[in-house]
């Protein structure tokens, strides 16, 4: 599972690090609401966890801009030493998942991310852009009705894809979800796009697999 980590506190920062990665996350961070935005936006991400006093936007603002401008639906886990209702409520409000409140045992921040993530799974089992269907439990996908023959690998690519539409997703991005360090070469993300848009597109009247040249790719209608 992959964490960002939005947090302006080095000393907070550096102990969040080395627990979530003692517990085998792998873990990006920010430190602040800016560079976090423009890594939550642009990477792919299981869960942020994210701090709401930051400098340059605050969380409550990045949190939004997520959810409205981005159309981004990461589980979010906010961050805070402020424990009013209505300090909860504004963060849930603005689209955050769960609230924990500073100071919080480490081993309880880990069973909220565990508790996040499982709620997730649960709720975006079945995707869909536009006629385009893809259920994750039996990989079934089918296109206006019409079951879809896929590869493990491109259902791996259609699941990235679909889960960040209608947002560009990096080739950088995709080769390091598709093959971690170990890329094969610089073709093979564009020879698996060109087998997965085959299958996707080309038996349609309309195309759902765009390539944004020098950037990725984006799967929307």
């Amino acid at each position: 599972m992959r964490l960002l980590v939005i947090e302006d506190n080095r000393d907070i920062l550096a102990n969040l690090l080395d627990y979530l990665q003692l517990k085998g996350f792998t873990v990006d961070c920010a430190q602040d609401g800016l560079s976090g935005l423009h890594l939550a936006a642009s990477q792919h991400y299981d869960l942020i966890v994210l701090d709401i006093m930051l400098p340059g936007i605050d969380g409550y603002q990045l949190c939004q801009r997520l959810r409205i401008d981005a159309r981004n639906e990461v589980p979010i886990l906010m961050l805070t030493a402020r424990d009013t209702l209505d300090d909860r409520l504004q963060g849930l409000n603005a689209g955050a998942d769960d609230y924990l409140v500073k100071p919080f045992a480490l081993a309880e921040l880990v069973a909220r991310i565990h508790a996040i993530l499982r709620r997730s799974q649960r709720r975006g089992r079945l995707l869909q852009v536009g006629d385009l269907c893809y259920d994750l439990d039996t990989l079934d996908v089918t296109r206006s009705g019409q079951t879809l023959k896929l590869n493990p690998l491109g259902l791996k690519l259609l699941a990235i894809l679909m889960q960040k539409s209608p947002a560009v997703v990096r080739r950088e991005v995709l080769e390091e979800s598709l093959w971690g360090d170990d890329c094969p070469d610089s073709d093979s993300l564009r020879s698996h796009i060109h087998q997965l848009r085959k299958t996707l597109d080309k038996p349609f009247a309309r195309p759902l697999l765009h390539t944004v040249h020098g950037i990725g790719y984006q799967l929307t209608e």
